[in-house]
This record gives structure tokens, sequence and C-alpha cells, in this order.
């Protein structure tokens, strides 16, 4: 049961990232990267500060204790002397005080000999570890660089990122428009060039139409004129006048001022 739950339990925390990584913003999402870089900059710095102040200190009790022995060590020859000189005077009593001060400053040089030796190597091992402190720094302080400089080229690609996705989604709302019930481009063309072909064609049947009706027009005229001169001659000639056809009658109806200016009948 226990199992159950706890893999349902991941399920729910593994499905819960994969929408906040979908739907997190990435602007967002990159300065909590640089945020965390920078702290945990921070506090590698501080530790290595922490471990570079006790190289320091132990460097300093290391030469307090250097100056130490070598005055203990002064000590005891200047006691040595001193008791010497008081032994050579018949000053046993002072020599032996002189010489019991002399072994004194002597047991205190072998103890501070013995604590130098101890901090030679805290202060050896205090130096390699601020080197690898700072080697640690310097190397932090390299990635936090190039992630500063990682995320002026990933704003400036999100930037173009999001124009290219706004131009797209621009692009879809046009053709979504365009395609609710409203013509393409080629079916306006195909409509447009069938009603100039129509109207060419038209204009074509139309212009022989008019032309054929003026070319029967001008034909009877002449056929009038030439009918009007024919009678005159007759007249003229004493000829009877022949005995005219329906089409004939209906040539000789055509008005005066349709035939124009031709020579009147007798």
């Amino acid at each position: 049961m226990f199992k159950s739950m706890r893999k349902w339990w991941d399920y729910l925390a593994a499905k819960l990232g994969m929408q906040l990584a979908e739907t997190a913003d990435p602007k967002v999402q990159l300065e909590q990267a640089i945020t965390s870089a920078r702290e945990q900059h921070r506090l590698l710095t501080e530790q290595a500060a922490n471990v570079i102040a006790n190289q320091k200190q132990l460097e300093a009790r290391l030469y307090r204790a250097i100056d130490a022995l070598q005055g203990a060590n002064a000590s005891a020859g200047q006691a040595l002397t001193l008791a010497d000189e008081a032994r050579r005077a018949g000053k046993d009593e002072e020599a032996t005080r002189l010489e019991g001060a002399a072994e004194a400053f002597a047991e205190r040089g072998i103890a501070i000999e013995a604590d130098i030796e101890d901090l030679k190597v805290s202060t050896m091992s205090a130096i390699t570890a601020s080197d690898r402190a700072r080697d640690a720094v310097s190397q932090d302080s390299a990635s936090l660089q190039r992630a500063l400089t990682e995320r002026e080229s990933l704003l400036s690609q999100l930037d173009q990122a999001q124009m290219q996705e706004q131009m797209n989604g621009a692009m879809r709302q046009l053709t979504t428009v365009a395609g609710d019930g409203a013509p393409s481009l080629d079916e306006v063309r195909v409509r447009i060039e069938r009603r100039l072909a129509r109207a060419q064609a038209t204009s074509e049947l139309t212009g022989v139409t008019v032309d054929a009706s003026m070319q029967a027009v001008e034909r009877a005229q002449q056929q009038a004129r030439a009918q009007v001169r024919l009678g005159a001659m007759r007249e003229q000639l004493g000829l009877p006048a022949p005995v005219r056809s329906a089409s004939e009658i209906k040539v000789s109806r055509v008005p005066q001022a349709v035939i124009g200016s031709g020579e009147p009948a007798a």
C-alpha cells in the first residue's frame, strides 16, 4: 500500500513538473537559474574566504612562535653567560639561579619548537586548502560569467522566438479568417478572367452584328438608288415599267431620308 502511494505521489510530482515546465515563463526560469548560480558563487566565496583566513591565522601564529623561540633561545644564552660570569666572580648562588633560568628558557624553547612543527604542518595544509579554494572560486567565477553571457544570448533568442510565434499566430489568424467562407485569390482570379473573356466575346459578337446590319442598310440604299436611276432612264426611253416582285416593292419603300441624296423619281 505504501509503495503504491509513493509511486502515485512520484507520478503526480513528475506530471506537475512537466506542466510547470510547459507553462513557466522562460525569462523567469532563466533569472532563477542566474540567481541560483550567483548564490552558489557567494557561498563558495565565503567558504574560500574562511579557508584563506584560517591560513593567515596559522601563518601569524607560526611567525609569533618562531619569534618566541628565538627570544627563548636568546634568553637562555644570556642566562648562561650571566651564570658563568657570576660563578667566576664567586657568586655561586646567583650562578645557580641564573642556570635554572637558562634551563627554563631552554625548556620553553623546546615546547615552542614542538608547536612550531605542528604549526608548520597545519600551515602547509591550510596553504594547500587556500590554493584549492582560490581555484574553485576562480573557476566558479568564470562559470558565472559564462552563464551571464549565455543569459544575454538566450534572452535574445527568446525575444526572436516570441516574435516569430506572434508572426506565426498572426498568419494562422489570417488564414483562418480567409478560410471562413471567403474565396481564395485563385478563385477570384478565375472569376474575373471568366467575366472578362465573356465580355470580350459578347463585344465581338455585337460588333459583327452591327457591322452586318450596317452593310445591309448600305446595300439597300445602293439598290434603291439604282432602281430610281433605271426608272428615270426608262421614262426617257419610253419603256414601260417592269412588273416588280415583292422584294423589289420592299426596297422601293425605303424612305428617301434613309436612301440619302439619290436622284428623285420622275
